[in-house]
């Protein structure tokens, strides 16, 4: 049996020429766009700190954002799969990145922290032990080479 392929296409957009083009460092913006098919544009530029626009989204902050949604579906498949009832989701996921001496950089580690309402409090222990499974089968943290760290938290609310 072989293996099903996936392919995603979408089109980065350089918006930030200012007139000059790249004839030097600080002549021309960082910002773009990112677009797939008839799907709502996403502005994106660099971190500040590399005189982006701080009102868009920078490349690391979707790396981690791409982390912490795959995480959540297959998190959310596994459940409803083992009868885990989830009510809410929402996770503050935080990366650390770390620059290296040519100018580059890396990220060093990824924590993902859920906050996760179940519908009864006996699902915490089997909610919990899920998070492992999750990882190993979101696509996204299977094609990092640093650690995704999950550190939830859980809620109950009785679905009546």
């Amino acid at each position: 049996m072989s293996n099903k392929q996936h392919t995603y296409a979408l089109t980065v957009t350089w918006t930030g020429n200012k007139g000059l083009g790249t004839g030097g460092y600080t002549v021309y913006n960082r910002d773009h766009i990112i677009q797939a098919g008839d799907k709502i544009t996403i502005p994106g530029s660099s971190d500040p700190a590399f005189r982006g626009d701080i009102s868009r989204y920078n490349p690391e902050e979707l790396l981690v954002a791409s982390l912490s949604s795959c995480h959540m579906l297959w998190y959310l498949h596994l459940c409803a799969e083992a009868g885990v009832v989830v009510t809410a989701y929402e996770d503050k996921a935080t990366g650390i990145m770390e620059e290296t001496a040519n100018g580059g950089g890396h990220f060093t580690e990824v924590t993902l922290h859920p906050v996760i309402t179940v519908a009864e409090a006996a699902m915490i222990p089997l909610a919990d032990s899920l998070h492992q499974k999750a990882n190993e089968l979101c696509f996204i943290a299977n094609s990092c080479k640093f650690p995704v760290h999950h550190q939830a938290q859980y809620h109950t609310y009785e679905v009546k």
